[in-house]
């Protein structure tokens, strides 16, 4: 069975097909028979021809915009191997040209003076910029060319595990994009259930966080006690690129499974005092590390404290991701000792299978462990400690070793309050022995907490404090 986001991509990419094929629609430049799909090595020369002329063919603006669509055309023409072979003589063909770099670097070590100097880091800089870059930059003027280069880098990502010529033309898109999507271009847009359907449908697809189960879920989600923002580019203006899912309540939630209950009664929006966001999706893969994100939340809770104005707690109840990970390999690396005295000894009050770390893991494993009183009762205080020290003392490179900590964080949000059997669903107790956590965002310390986080240290609430410290 096809998935709702296999469509969505065939879609996207058939009207990116037609926006090139109509860009290129009576152009007396023609690039030949369309090359076969598999891309044999008998196409390879043409291939490399069509992209030679793409860099340096005679003609101005126009004739660059109509080659680079027929280049486009070529592409997206090709099956899944032959993408690759394109992508890899694209990168390796026409990377940076290090005998360029090593003239600049030598004309910059020799120049006398400072005038000499700045025309040195000049040319170095335009070395360094790969003539592949160069070529995708052309596609920002084509209809639908904003979107093809987005997906475009997505595959060059999967791709640079193996290639560092790939990799290398992957971060060149980065830097590309950053300043394409600089979120000072950005539209933020409130979603509710009158949006387009096919923009309805995006949402159903791209959610990452809690899926959404059907077309009445989603309706749920979009109610007056509730709210969705997303980010849009201008020129993938039917595109979201980042969503938020907001719940506006009364009081700090502690659990995702009641805040998404279809049955329960909507709330006036006007009387809560609590912004909950609970769920933040990115929905295109080739913007990776191109950073708008952290300015969504911030955003969202100014725009709703105009609209709302008794809201005084901007919170998110987020998952824990990293946690059971983690958990496994203390547990597997240290033993009893990852546990205190008194823990052990609870432990060995509810089974004689097995003792200490090995009775934690002995007890997790069997799925309906939080129904089970005796063990959920052992099994909270040892969890809610570990996962307090996970979250405060865990770091790689001086950032928090959680991936949503990190991103919130950084954000300038602090850690509020863990918050046990948050998410008791399979995928929930999977990821994190169902724990889940908020992280509160202050407006007026979101500054000082980002400030804080970039020098190293992570900002957390008492409570959680005390629990990393039992």
């Amino acid at each position: 069975m096809t998935s709702p986001l296999s469509g969505f991509v065939d879609r996207a990419l058939d009207r990116v097909a037609r926006a090139f094929r109509d860009a290129t629609t009576g152009a007396r430049e023609v690039v030949g028979a369309p090359l076969r799909p598999d891309l044999p090595d008998d196409e390879l020369p043409r291939l490399r021809r069509q992209i030679d002329v793409c860099l340096s063919g005679p003609g101005g603006e126009t004739a660059a915009r109509v080659r680079a669509a027929e280049l486009g055309r070529t592409y997206l023409g090709l099956s899944a191997d032959g993408r690759r072979k394109f992508l890899t003589i694209l990168a390796r063909d026409h990377g940076p040209d290090a005998d360029a770099i090593t003239a600049a670097i030598t004309r910059w070590q020799e120049a006398g003076d400072d005038r000499g100097k700045a025309a040195a880091e000049a040319a170095l800089r335009r070395a360094l910029e790969s003539p592949a870059a160069q070529l995708l930059a052309r596609f920002n003027s084509l209809p639908e060319g904003v979107k093809f280069v987005v997906d475009l880098r997505a595959e060059l990502l999967r791709m640079g595990r193996k290639d560092p010529a790939i990799a290398r033309l992957a971060e060149d898109l980065r830097r590309l994009l950053s300043t394409w999507f600089d979120v000072g271009f950005l539209d933020l847009r409130h979603i509710d259930w009158g949006a387009p359907a096919a923009l309805l449908e995006k949402l159903i697809a791209y959610e990452a966080v809690h899926a959404i189960g059907s077309w009445s879920d989603l309706k749920n989600r979009l109610d007056s006690d509730r709210r969705c923002f997303a980010y849009f580019h201008p020129r993938m203006p039917d595109e979201p690129l980042i969503f938020v899912e907001v719940a506006l309540v009364d009081g700090m939630a502690d659990n995702v499974q009641r805040l998404l209950d279809e049955s329960a009664p909507t709330r006036d929006p006007r009387a809560a005092n609590t912004a909950i966001f609970y769920s933040i999706s990115n929905c295109q893969p080739g913007l990776a590390r191109v950073s708008f994100g952290n300015y969504l939340i911030k955003r969202v809770a100014e725009d709703l404290k105009r609209e709302l104005p008794k809201l005084g707690i901007f919170a998110t109840l987020s998952p824990i991701p990293g946690f059971g990970t983690w958990l496994d390999s203390i547990l597997e690396a240290q033993g009893d000792a990852a546990l205190l005295p008194t823990e052990c000894e609870a432990l060995a009050a509810v089974t004689d299978a097995a003792h200490g770390a090995a009775a934690v893991k002995l007890l997790l494993a069997d799925s309906a462990w939080p129904t089970v009183r005796a063990h959920e009762q052992v099994l909270k205080p040892i969890l809610m400690r570990l996962c307090a020290c996970y979250l405060v003392r865990e770091t790689r490179a001086g950032k928090a070793l959680d991936r949503v900590a990190h991103f919130h964080l950084g954000n300038g949000a602090r850690i509020e309050r863990l918050n046990w059997l948050g998410d008791p669903s399979p995928n929930g107790l999977k990821q994190a022995c169902g724990l889940m956590v908020n992280y509160r965002y202050k407006l007026e310390d979101v500054d000082a907490n980002h400030e804080a986080y970039a020098d190293g240290k992570i900002v957390a609430s008492n409570d959680v404090k005390r629990l990393a410290k039992t």
